[in-house]
């Protein structure tokens, strides 16, 4: 038989028996003479027929001396039948899956272009594993359940949405290249980075990246999702790469100053190995609690911050001019006075600022 029998897959799982049996059939041969031909049992044969038994190399080779197929073409057929079992069982998978696709914000991680836009739900499932590259949606569960087992406060984040929005700051953060991570390094940043607080998002957003960079750490900007609650969050891609990844949610400047330093609080002061996620309404846990006293420190200078408060002058001129000798945004002063209650959360909100930053792409 040519070659030319050897034609493109079929998408139906057609058993290579069959194929088998028709040939025999054409030929007028019995299942048994064929059997002794190639010398395998009667039972071998009839097993190959109904599709119980696979077609291995060497029984290729003998079809192919008896019949004159190819044993390519049996190799072929029966790469077709096991392949197309498997697709139409994973097909079955995938439709179970499906059952936890209305959890996931599909929609919202779309317009970001983190997968293809679809309503097709096979394609959608199979789009969000391939995002994750996990298995299962269980598995997506289980590979941030140090996150989520760790957050709380007053909202409950969807697991979903907080897992896919942590994916997301992942893959952007692959694409970064960092030095290997140095602490020291790190810690000298931190006055440059202060004064930071008094630019602009399109004149400090590369410098900082870099500088973080150098020091062992990936800065990413993640638009937040639905139901996440997150303002930043901290982990280790790998023993010397560390990733800050912040959200952005609000958009007040003073916050994104605070959840950055709130994070770098993490790295300096934390192991390597967990996981920590910065909700909107805080954490009592010790090592949230620490990072918040680090951010705040490390913003406004404890001992200078003391003195200020203490007169409980808090006009703007008196808020600017602590700000101007701290070398700090005057927001991020007033954040503070009003998170401590010194200042009500309507005052002197003209001091505060809202950044834009472009979408991000993983």
């Amino acid at each position: 038989m040519s070659d030319a029998l050897v034609g493109p897959w079929s998408d139906i799982a057609i058993p290579p028996g069959e194929t088998l049996a028709d040939l025999l059939k054409a030929r007028g041969m019995t299942q048994a003479e064929l059997a002794r031909r190639m010398e395998r049992p009667s039972q071998a044969i009839n097993e190959i027929i109904r599709g119980s038994k696979a077609i291995e190399p060497a029984t290729a080779f003998q079809l192919e001396r008896v019949l004159g197929t190819p044993a390519r073409f049996w190799l072929r057929l029966e790469q077709n039948y096991q392949y197309n079992r498997a697709r139409r069982s994973e097909l079955d998978r995938l439709r179970d899956e499906a059952r936890c696709l209305p959890d996931f914000p599909y929609a919202a991680i779309a317009r970001l272009g983190w997968v293809p836009q679809t309503r097709d739900p096979l394609e959608k499932v199979r789009n969000l594993l391939q995002f994750f590259e996990a298995g299962s949606c269980e598995a997506v569960k289980n590979m941030y359940a140090d996150a989520l087992h760790r957050v709380s406060g007053t909202h409950s984040p969807s697991w979903q949405s907080l897992a896919a929005w942590l994916r997301g700051g992942e893959r952007i953060a692959a694409g970064i290249e960092v030095a290997p991570y140095d602490p020291s390094c790190l810690m000298r940043s931190l006055d440059t980075v202060r004064r930071m607080t008094r630019s602009q998002p399109d004149q400090f957003c590369g410098e900082l990246r870099d500088l973080l960079a150098s020091c062992g750490v990936a800065l990413v900007f993640v638009p937040h999702l639905p139901n996440t609650y997150a303002h930043g969050a901290t982990r280790w891609l790998s023993p010397s790469k560390a990733l800050v990844q912040l959200s952005l949610r609000g958009r007040w400047a003073d916050i994104f100053w605070f959840s950055l330093f709130h994070e770098l609080g993490h790295i300096l002061r934390h192991g390597k190995r967990q996981m920590f996620v910065e909700l909107e309404d805080g954490s009592n846990t010790p090592e949230e609690e620490e990072a918040d006293r680090f951010a705040a420190d490390a913003l406004l200078p404890a001992a200078a911050y003391r003195v200020f408060v203490r007169d409980r002058s808090f006009s703007e001129g008196s808020i600017r001019e602590f700000a101007r000798i701290a070398e700090v945004h005057p927001g991020i002063v007033v954040g503070r006075l009003q998170h401590e209650g010194k200042l009500g959360h309507a005052q002197l909100n003209g001091l505060r600022e809202r950044y834009v930053f472009a979408p991000a792409r993983s």
